[in-house]
């Protein structure tokens, strides 16, 4: 709709508000990854299996005392007396034993799977955390400060990325001691597992941490910091450290289904936690014995490590592609 003429000659065209021009609203980077986040179905899923698996282990309790049995519960009845094996199919599932119970001792394998999932999210976060302080602190510092500096950091990553890390494990195991410092059963076992799994993998996020610390040190706004007087705490916390957040949570994704495998390797060797607590890796190693008499033994705490580092790659991957497109 045009408007009457002003005293200068000119015209003004009056805009009806519905079709008036959309507000430009500005959209952060976190806000710019989600948006591709949620367009990628499989990430998602898997990310939603994870939060579903966290929260298998923090209510292991409740959910054992609801659909289980105690771990440590023996339920000989359940087994054949004759052949030692659950009764009925499938390793004796039922309403009462929704995955079975194991054979010989016939404990109940659903309780025993998710108390499973907790120790191995305990040791994957676990070490996952103590690997990315490590590599994440002495990365930047190997990067930034360069000189001796970087060459020390730069010959440890490489003895620790060669040094056997399984054959470390067994043998700190074997030698410690039943009780350390107050503290006796599986706990012990899950602060060395912890140990072990986050010490040796620190030098993979630290390499790319210091890769990421060479290319930055030199960037505009680093010189620019530099010339206002920033000395290289201020730098390194305030400048660099925010622009490393994107490849640090990308590879933590990526780090904890490895350290699931990690652990679950170490128990089915029988360095990991001791009976009764459960553990994915014990089961598999227990169920070697019977794989032929009793399948499902095998395949239930099978499946649930390939649904877990599954999933927790599938997010991982989705998070990569969200945080760097330019990647794809």
């Amino acid at each position: 709709m045009t408007a009457p003429l002003h005293d200068s000659g000119t015209a003004t065209l009056e805009v009806p508000a519905d079709q008036a021009p959309a507000k430009i609203t500005g959209r952060s980077p976190g806000r710019i990854a989600w948006d591709r986040l949620k367009k990628d179905k499989v990430a998602l899923g898997g990310g939603l299996v994870v939060l579903l698996l966290i929260l298998v282990a923090i209510l292991a309790p409740v959910l054992t005392s609801l659909f289980g049995h105690p771990t440590d519960e023996l339920h000989t009845d359940q087994l054949d007396p004759n052949l030692g094996t659950p009764k009925g199919a499938l390793g004796g599932i039922s309403s009462h034993f929704l995955l079975g119970v194991d054979p010989v001792f016939g404990h109940d394998i659903f309780s025993r799977v998710v108390y499973g999932a907790q120790i191995s999210l305990i040791v994957a976060f676990g070490a996952a955390m103590l690997a990315v302080a490590f590599g994440v602190l002495l990365g930047m510092a190997a990067g930034f400060l360069g000189g001796w500096v970087d060459a020390a950091i730069s010959r440890t990553m490489d003895v620790l990325l060669a040094f056997p890390q399984l054959l470390f494990s067994i043998a700190l195991v074997s030698v410690m001691p039943d009780k350390v410092f107050g503290f006796s059963g599986s706990s012990p076992r899950i602060f060395v597992l912890i140990f072990v799994i986050g010490f040796f993998g620190w030098p993979y996020i630290g390499r790319i941490v210091r890769g990421q610390t060479l290319s930055m040190r030199e960037r505009e706004f680093v010189e620019a910091a530099r010339s206002l007087g920033a000395g290289r705490i201020y730098i390194l916390i305030k400048e660099l450290l925010p622009n490393l957040i994107a490849p640090i949570l990308v590879y933590t994704t990526l780090m904890i289904p490895t350290n699931i495998l990690n652990e679950a390797a170490l128990s089915f060797l029988g360095v990991g936690v001791r009976p009764p607590t459960p553990s994915w890796g014990q089961m598999l190693s227990d169920a070697v014995t019977y794989f032929t008499i009793d399948p499902m033994y095998m395949v239930i705490p099978g499946l649930a490590i390939f649904i877990t580092v599954l999933s927790f790659n599938l997010f991982g991957d989705g998070l990569r592609d969200a945080l760097d497109p330019k990647g794809n």
